[in-house]
């Protein structure tokens, strides 16, 4: 498969290259050009280009950019594709935006506007990046990390289903795209280790207005 990421820092690139360990074409981009992914490329083993270029050429298109720099991608090469949303809110880098703060939408649902055109999944917002190449785990290995995923089209949903898979992870159906909040930032399932059982746990036990202390996830 082909899979394009927009957004190469920690996340863009430890995602690259668990899908180039699994055998699938990639194509990393950033917002400075490809010149400037020469180098990390190479040490992946993909492509590098531009976000267009990212755009055209994944079937799957993970968008891993920040929050407030979402609007800047052009949604016209995505539309019809399954784009996988990792983004978090963090008002101390994308400014305070007032429909978070209030608890009137989420950010996937934001992304999904943009994309409107797009089958948006979150997916791979709930691990720290420095974990995603250590927690990956064997196919079928009992015990393993699960992650979370939400979206409204089945179809898309399992395809990042399977994604997981390949990447060593259990995964989570959290339901639709308006329950990802469930494991957004400082949410009980954000970026904390567990199994299946204690993830279904975990989001279930996740209230709307309720943050868990800063930092609490970083152990």
């Amino acid at each position: 498969m082909r899979i394009g990421i927009i957004g190469a820092g920690n996340i863009g690139q430890a995602l690259a290259k668990l899908a180039v360990g699994a055998g699938h074409e990639v194509m990393l981009s950033n917002s400075r050009g490809p010149e400037s992914l020469a180098e990390t490329a190479a040490e992946i083993g993909c492509a590098a280009g531009t976000a267009a270029q990212a755009a055209e050429f994944g079937e799957i298109v993970v968008v891993t950019v920040p929050l407030k720099n979402v609007t800047q991608i052009d949604p016209a090469p995505l539309a019809g594709k399954t784009v996988i949303d990792t983004n978090n809110y963090y008002p101390n880098r994308d400014g305070r935006i007032a429909d978070l703060d209030e608890l009137r939408t989420t950010t996937s649902s934001m992304v999904a506007a943009h994309f409107s055109r797009s089958h948006v999944v979150k997916a791979f917002n709930a691990i720290l990046a420095a974990d995603l190449p250590k927690s990956a785990g064997s196919l079928g290995l009992p015990g393993r990390r699960a992650l979370p995923i939400a979206g409204d089209d089945a179809a898309s949903k399992a395809a990042v289903a399977d994604l997981h898979a390949q990447f060593g992870f259990d995964v989570v159906d959290a339901g639709r795209l308006e329950e990802s909040w469930r494991f957004e930032r400082a949410k009980p399932a954000y970026c904390i280790p567990l199994v299946r059982d204690d993830l279904r746990a975990a989001l279930a036990k996740a209230e709307r207005d309720v943050e868990l202390p800063h930092g609490s996830w970083w152990r």
